[in-house]
């Protein structure tokens, strides 16, 4: 049966590690452990049942937030994409990163994992388990050398974009109305990344690609289509949100979908708004699960990145959401499945191990 922190949600998107690099790097580590004012944290992950997930390395872009957070209220809008970033300039951040995400290992806050057995051996312990993700591939180049270090180093999962262009693709403009086709898709080094990461057993995560994109790695990968932190474009015609014709391709790879906490996604009306029911989740997840099977749907919050519902703005209010789901009418086999166990069989499926 569920309660109010079963069955431990792993998710698919979280920014606490950039948060703690803003906040003073590996001197911001012991916040995570002894509580932080932000989503994810040691304390409130007990308290909420977060089991774990992806914990994204991210080189951020000069933005003026205030007129970010202004136009997406509008009804709406078109924000102009933030200029590339240099490798050189990419590749410190993302160690300094990394380096967060190992120290909080060694304190014993959380335990980076491998392999889908070690997920599901942290999450029997009561460990948060951890994924090494980078979100956008600034920092991989052009041969991929730092990519095969990184792999040594644990990273399992990769986006080759975040909506900013990068030597490998294009990714999708925070747009509202528009459809997910806004320009090219990979490039040859692009495609490459693709191969090589199917190789390794990197995950390749779809969201932030634009439409093209996401065709092109439905072409050429022979690994289940994954969408870490996505919603749906029949219910928000947000630019960053699938079609169901996406949702397809995901459904006949095998692939996974997680549920982006972030407002401007969840509401029809795309607007940076935070007044969001649970009502408005569940729309969304009633509408991944229709397309994609309740095997291929989980949790991709967006923690510490996005804003986020009003009953939702931490890791520890989790357990309204398992309540929401119960109430909707979900039974606790296909809210386990939400939780955790989908995402368990992709990367399964993924990774090999």
């Amino acid at each position: 049966m569920t309660d109010s922190v079963t069955p431990a949600i792993f998710d698919g998107h979280n920014d606490v590690l950039l948060k703690l690099h803003r906040a003073g790097g590996l001197m911001a580590s012991e916040s995570f452990v002894t509580g932080r004012d932000g989503a994810i944290d040691l304390p409130t992950a007990k308290a909420g049942g977060f089991g774990g997930g992806f914990f994204a390395v991210y080189v951020p872009s000069p933005v003026d937030l205030d007129f970010k957070f202004e136009e997406m209220s509008k009804p709406k809008y078109d924000l102009p994409l933030p200029e590339p970033i240099d490798w050189e300039d990419a590749f410190p951040v993302v160690m300094a990163q990394a380096a967060i995400l190992f120290d909080l290992e060694k304190r014993g806050a959380l335990t980076v994992c491998r392999t889908a057995h070690e997920i599901e051996g942290a999450l029997a312990d009561g460990r948060i388990a951890a994924i090494f993700h980078i979100e956008g591939a600034e920092a991989i180049d052009p041969d991929l050398h730092t990519l095969e270090v990184l792999y040594q180093a644990g990273l399992r999962s990769i986006g080759p974009v975040w909506s900013r262009e990068t030597i490998f693709g294009h990714g999708v403009p925070f747009r509202y109305p528009s459809a997910p086709d806004t320009g090219d898709g990979l490039t040859d080094h692009g495609l490459r990344l693709v191969k090589r990461c199917n190789e390794l057993g990197i995950m390749v995560d779809l969201s932030h690609l634009n439409e093209a994109g996401f065709w092109d790695v439905a072409r050429h990968s022979t690994k289940p289509l994954v969408a870490t932190h996505s919603n749906a474009h029949a219910i928000c015609p947000h630019s960053r949100n699938l079609t169901d014709k996406q949702l397809a391709a995901i459904r006949e790879s095998d692939g996974m979908v997680g549920l982006n906490f972030a407002v401007a996604f969840l509401r029809d009306d795309g607007r940076m708004l935070a007044d969001v029911p649970l009502a408005q989740m569940l729309k969304h997840l009633d509408h991944l699960i229709e397309h994609l099977g309740e095997d291929r749907v989980g949790f991709g919050s967006d923690y510490d990145g996005a804003v986020v519902p009003e009953e939702l703005t931490s890791c520890a209010a989790l357990p309204q959401l398992r309540q929401a789901m119960t109430k909707h009418g979900y039974d606790d086999a296909l809210i386990t499945k939400l939780c955790h166990k989908n995402w368990l069989r992709v990367l399964k499926k993924t990774w090999g191990t």
